[in-house]
C-alpha cells in the first residue's frame, strides 16, 4: 500500500495549491491514501493569525476541517483522504491545543517541534556564536521537547525528528547519543510512530529526516515508522516513497504504519 501522511496547502501561507490539488496529485502518484496535515493555528495566541506565512488563522480552522471532510466524501472509492493536522508542540500550551483538537474526527495528529528556546529550528543564525557545550545543550533541549511531545499523549506521529539539521548539516555531528536514545526509547514505550520525511531534500542538508543512524536506533527501540513527503507543492506528493521503502527494508524494518480514526494500521513493507 502506498500512502503519504504529510502534506500542506495554501492555507498555511507558505505552500502552493489547494487541498484538492494534493489529492489529485496523490492519485496521479498511485497512492491509495493521502493525509492532509496542514499547520495548525497558534491556538494559544491572542491574535487570530499572528504568523500568516507560517500557519492558518484560528478562525479558518473549522473551514479546514469541513473542506477535508467534504473531499474525503467526494473521493471515496478513488483514494482514501485522511484528516490530519501538523501541530506545534509547546509544553506550556499543551492543554490549549488538546482542547482545540477535542471532538474533531481526526485520523491522526502529527506533533512537531519547530522552536527551541523560542527560536525556530530552521533559523540559520541560531548556531552563531555558540560554543561546543551550547551546541550540545541546544540539541539535547530539542530532543527533550520531542520526548515530552511523545509523553503528552496528544499525537500519533512525531514529525521530522532531526529537522534541526535542515539548514545546519553539522547538527548531525553534535554529540547527543544518550539524549536521542532516551527520546527514542520513550517514543517506543508510548506507542507513537515517527515519520520518514523526505522534505530534507529541499533544504541545505539534502537528505531525509531522520538519518539512517536514528532509524537504526528507532528499530532497536521498537519504534514504528510512517511516511510523509511534507509536500508544500503538489508535485512532491509521494516524493521518494519507494526509495524510503527500500531503505527501511535494508535497515531491517518489516512494516510501516498509517492511521485511520486515530487507530494504527500496520502495512508490510
Amino acid at each position: 500500500m502506498k500512502f503519504d501522511l504529510h502534506t500542506h496547502h495554501v492555507r498555511c501561507g507558505h505552500a502552493n495549491g489547494t487541498i484538492e490539488d494534493y489529492i489529485i496529485a496523490g492519485m496521479e502518484a498511485g497512492l491509495q491514501a493521502i493525509g492532509i496535515s496542514d499547520h495548525s493555528p497558534y491556538f494559544y495566541h491572542e491574535q487570530d493569525q499572528p504568523s500568516p506565512g507560517i500557519a492558518m488563522a484560528r478562525s479558518d480552522f473549522a473551514n479546514y476541517i469541513e473542506e477535508v471532510l467534504r473531499l474525503k466524501r467526494k473521493y471515496e472509492g478513488k483514494i482514501e483522504v485522511l484528516l490530519g493536522i501538523e501541530s506545534d508542540f509547546y509544553p506550556e500550551h499543551a492543554d490549549v491545543y488538546r482542547k482545540a483538537f477535542a471532538n474533531i474526527p481526526f485520523d491522526y495528529l502529527i506533533g512537531s517541534v519547530h522552536q527551541v528556546g523560542g527560536v525556530s529550528i530552521f533559523n540559520r543564525n541560531r548556531w552563531k556564536g555558540l560554543d561546543e557545550r551550547q551546541h550540545v545543550e541546544s540539541k539535547e533541549a530539542y530532543y527533550d521537547l520531542i520526548k515530552q511531545s511523545a509523553l503528552s499523549g496528544m499525537f500519533d506521529i512525531l514529525g521530522h525528528i532531526d529537522a534541526m539539521k535542515g539548514y545546519y548539516p553539522a547538527f548531525s555531528d553534535i554529540p547527543a547519543a544518550a539524549a536521542i536514545d532516551d527520546t527514542l526509547r520513550t517514543i517506543g514505550e508510548c506507542g507513537v510512530s515517527i515519520e520518514i520525511n523526505t522534505s530534507g531534500s529541499t533544504k541545505d542538508v539534502g537528505g531525509w529526516y531522520p538519518s539512517d543512524e536514528i532509524l537504526e536506533r528507532a528499530l532497536h527501540f521498537g519504534v514504528n515508522v510512517t511516511f510523509g513527503s511534507d509536500a508544500h507543492i503538489p508535485s512532491r506528493v509521494g516524493d521518494e516513497l519507494e526509495l524510503v521503502r527500500a531503505r527501511l527494508k535494508e535497515i531491517g524494518f518489516k512494516q510501516w504504519v498509517f492511521y485511520r480514526k486515530r487507530e494504527q494500521v500496520i502495512v508490510p513493507l
